[in-house]
């Protein structure tokens, strides 16, 4: 197996002079210069009081965890000195690279959305490590030299296909690893857990590939990676089934642990990795992937079949030997998937289509965007008539929604004519649209009604829309999830977000948008609690089961306890998620 891609960067003064001797005296002037003038910024800030820069103003719910101003002054300062990328940065508005996020190498044409998207959202405010940017031009020549089509690609499925008959030895690296990431439950567990998945290529330089047996994952996704597909060719690929993988698979690291077969010599051909919320039962051995005896195991593993429903990036962060990387990559740990879903998940020019069409109907010209997401689940019973109460407690009480007038009779946007007996109407406070997004009807009807019916007090002009309404899940269709993806996106374009507990639809919206969700709290007794909503502490999605394991006492552990920039999730108590 191909060692991981250098993780180092190229860093100011460490050359050498004509006369062979270091230049690192020559550099520490300019060092403490800078370092001066950075001390001096953030003194100011604190003397004439800084302030921080939200993605945009809104009561009660701006978002203030992002980067402040004086920040952005310090970084560019040390860029404009330095002559090079600051170790953090920001990307500027209209730029269609997103801070370099995005390679430039791409028509513009085969994927409308790719430089288009952030045109519609909130300017992103997170800070973007070029470390990271580093990481995925990397990957991004890694995978041309090693992706489907490739000789390299040919040779890896062939020594799959016949390990006895290689001319390798068992110490002798494969030329290329790969990680097979197969889909399991809705789009928005396969979003997360795709996200996971590459971040785990990224840390142990394998080739991310995208299996995908059936058609409802086609004509979604536009490729991420210039020069290079990741859909793995099924007709020629010897691994059968991988769909219907499970906890008993033979193959399965937690079954070859459970045999003692973790560091065999020769390692298998290849291995199955369980990451399903069934993974954790007593007596599995699953959740060693987040232990060092499942991290050796897999290491000279050169095919690695991952099945998950889960964003089990938090779980990454818990493995002592990724630390000192993950933290490069993102000094601000609350924007993981922001980042790398953006990165990733660029949607093909048939939804970008439903996308726009829909946008430039009903919310191009309103002048604050609020995005509703509601979903139920039996586990957290809820009625109707409560849910909806829930809701309307919690976007009025925060300010996200205006309230009603108290009486219906007249007009708040409506003055006479001083004798003409006529009124004239008068433009109104704000245009807010109400992007309603759920399986079901009644709440986007009964919101709409609301408004109505009496209006919105202050003078608002409140509009209320809900692109679908399918009644239930059906992941298997195609169209389903083209139109749900589509309203992911639309939900990304908002300036607001309330959000249901626990919904990974929702996790991947508001992560897109980089904003803080108003989350509604999960019922209590099939009630809705007090208070009905809360801001969410983080923009990062909730590891719903993470392994709650002690690695080195070999026993049970709470992982919300494990490492500082990991922490129980407040809409899933047993969850864990990533906070700065």
């Amino acid at each position: 197996m191909a060692p991981a891609p250098s993780s180092s960067l190229a860093t100011a003064g460490h050359g050498k002079t004509k006369s062979g001797r270091s230049s690192s005296s020559a550099v520490r002037p300019a060092l403490l210069a800078i370092a001066v003038s950075v001390m001096v910024v953030l003194l100011m800030a604190v003397l004439f009081g800084a302030r921080w820069t939200p993605s945009g103003g809104h009561g009660g719910g701006a978002d203030t965890s992002w980067v402040s101003a004086g920040a952005l002054v310090v970084l560019n300062a040390v860029s404009s000195q330095q002559g090079a990328d600051p170790v953090v940065k920001v990307a500027q508005p209209h730029d269609r690279l997103l801070g370099g996020l995005l390679s430039p190498d791409f028509n513009d044409t085969s994927c409308l959305s790719r430089y288009r998207a952030s045109l519609y959202r909130r300017r992103s405010l997170h800070v973007l490590s070029s470390h990271l940017v580093s990481a995925l031009r990397r990957y991004e020549s890694l995978h041309r030299l090693c992706g489907p089509g490739t000789s390299a690609y040919e040779r890896a499925v062939a020594r799959l296909r016949s390990p006895s008959s290689s001319n390798t030895t068992s110490d002798a690296p494969s030329e290329c690893s790969y990680l097979v990431w197969t889909p399991h439950a809705g789009l928005g567990n396969r979003m997360l857990s795709i996200t996971s998945a590459f971040l785990y290529a990224l840390l142990t330089g394998r080739v991310l590939l995208f299996h995908r047996p059936g058609d409802d994952m086609k004509d979604l996704f536009c490729e991420p990676f210039p020069g290079a597909t990741w859909v793995l060719p099924e007709k020629d690929f010897p691994i059968r089934g991988m769909e219907r993988f499970g906890i008993r698979t033979r193959e399965s690291l937690g079954n070859a642990l459970g045999r003692g077969e973790g560091g065999r010599d020769p390692p298998p051909p290849w291995m199955y990795v369980h990451l399903r919320h069934d993974y954790t039962r007593p007596g599995a051995s699953d959740r060693l992937f987040f232990c060092d005896d499942g991290q050796d195991a897999l290491r000279r593993v050169g095919w690695v079949v991952l099945l998950s429903d889960n964003y089990f990036v938090p779980g990454l962060f818990l493995i002592p030997r990724y630390e000192r990387e993950l933290s490069r990559m993102f000094p601000r740990r609350d924007a993981v998937f922001h980042h790398l879903g953006r990165y990733l998940f660029h949607p093909s020019n048939t939804v970008w289509g439903m996308v726009m069409r829909y946008h430039g109907s009903y919310l191009a010209k309103a002048e604050e965007r609020v995005g509703v997401q509601v979903r139920t689940f039996s586990w957290a019973p809820i009625s109707t008539d409560e849910l909806y109460g829930q809701i309307v407690s919690c976007a009025q009480g925060e300010n996200i929604l205006p309230r009603v007038r108290e009486s219906s009779s007249g007009s708040d946007n409506a003055t006479a004519i001083p004798g003409s007996g006529r009124q004239q109407q008068q433009r109104p406070a704000r245009r807010k649209a109400v992007l309603v997004v759920s399986l079901h009807g009644e709440y986007y009807e009964r919101i709409r009604d609301m408004y109505y019916e009496h209006g919105a007090a202050g003078g608002d002009a409140v509009s209320v829309f809900q692109p679908t309404h399918l009644g239930g899940q059906r992941s298997e269709e195609r169209m389903h999830n083209q139109k749900a993806l589509a309203e992911m996106m639309l939900l990304s374009f908002s300036d607001v977000a309330l959000t249901s507990a626990a919904s990974t639809f929702g996790y991947v919206s508001h992560g897109l948008a980089g904003l803080r969700p108003w989350v509604l709290m999960v019922p209590v007794r099939k009630k809705a609690p007090n208070p009905p909503c809360r801001l969410a502490a983080t923009v990062e999605p909730c590891f719903h089961t993470p392994p709650h394991y002690d690695c080195q006492a070999r026993t049970k552990g709470d992982n919300g306890k494990t490492v500082r920039h990991v922490r129980h999730c407040e809409d899933l108590k047993d969850g864990v998620q990533l906070v700065d």
